[in-house]
């Protein structure tokens, strides 16, 4: 499944017509439980099975390639959820463990229903987090022994203390409720210009890696966009609406194929 998320979000980072995405859990369990282990140990276990079966013995480091190889494949998966243009939104509910952390971490925006139990749940199966959360999660709460606190022991937290360590935005009522909140947020970006909104997380994303010197560099490219957002300003089809006032209404971006 985690190949075919990569192929729907980089579908979605490059259609004019989306404008934000919201990602939730389809039962009304959780987001979701986390990974399949016998299917990604398919390759460990095929490994260990023609070691075994052959009269040579065994390349160590063959062998660590390839699983080196399969991890990078699942890493870039999970990240196209992060290197995606439009914003994402993880709508959580009931069980979120392990991969979901990761899933979660590469959102630009964190909202969870009260019932919502996370957990960084890897050390529990003897591996570490190595799809993302472990460089992630750190940056997103800024509190190193509370990261600590709950990789090292796979403790399930909920939504309180989620929220009170910063890393969801908004927690209440069910997984119906979430959804709304996440879509009137949504709503309320996808009003706003695609330029200035993807340039804005593209600034974000680079920035949070970078000190405020660094930071210069992509102003070059944000200034060009300023420029194509004048003309979009210029371009854009106004109208009164009795609630507020006048408002803007922006085109879609052209998609990549055009």
């Amino acid at each position: 499944m985690w190949l075919e998320l990569r192929t729907v979000f980089d579908h979605l980072s490059h259609d004019s017509s989306t404008r934000t995405i919201l990602l939730s859990g389809a039962g009304p369990k959780g987001f979701t439980a986390g990974i399949d282990i016998r299917s990604q140990s398919t390759p460990l276990t095929r490994e260990s099975q023609n070691a075994a079966s052959s009269s040579t013995p065994p390349d160590g480091a063959r062998a660590a390639t390839r699983i080196r190889r399969h991890v990078n494949e699942f890493q870039a998966c999970i990240s196209s959820i992060e290197k995606c243009e439009k914003p994402v939104v993880a709508i959580m509910h009931g069980f979120c463990f392990g991969l979901g952390i990761d899933i979660a971490c590469c959102a630009d925006l964190r909202i969870c229903a009260v019932d919502t139990k996370f957990s960084v749940k890897e050390v529990d199966i003897g591996i570490a987090a190595d799809i993302g959360t472990l460089t992630r999660l750190p940056k997103i709460v800024g509190n190193g022994s509370w990261v600590k606190d709950v990789c090292l022991s796979a403790r399930v937290f909920g939504a309180e203390e989620a929220a009170k360590v910063g890393f969801v935005s908004w927690v209440g009522g069910g997984k119906e409720d979430a959804i709304r909140q996440g879509l009137r947020w949504g709503t309320t970006v996808a009003e706003k210009s695609p330029v200035a909104v993807q340039s804005t997380k593209e600034l974000l994303n680079w920035s949070k890696d970078r000190t405020v010197q660094d930071g210069e560099f992509p102003r070059l490219t944000a200034w060009e966009r300023a420029v194509r957002l004048l003309w979009e300003l210029t371009d854009a089809q106004v109208y009164v609406t009795r609630v507020s006032g006048t408002v803007l209404r922006y085109k879609h971006l052209i998609s990549r194929r055009q």
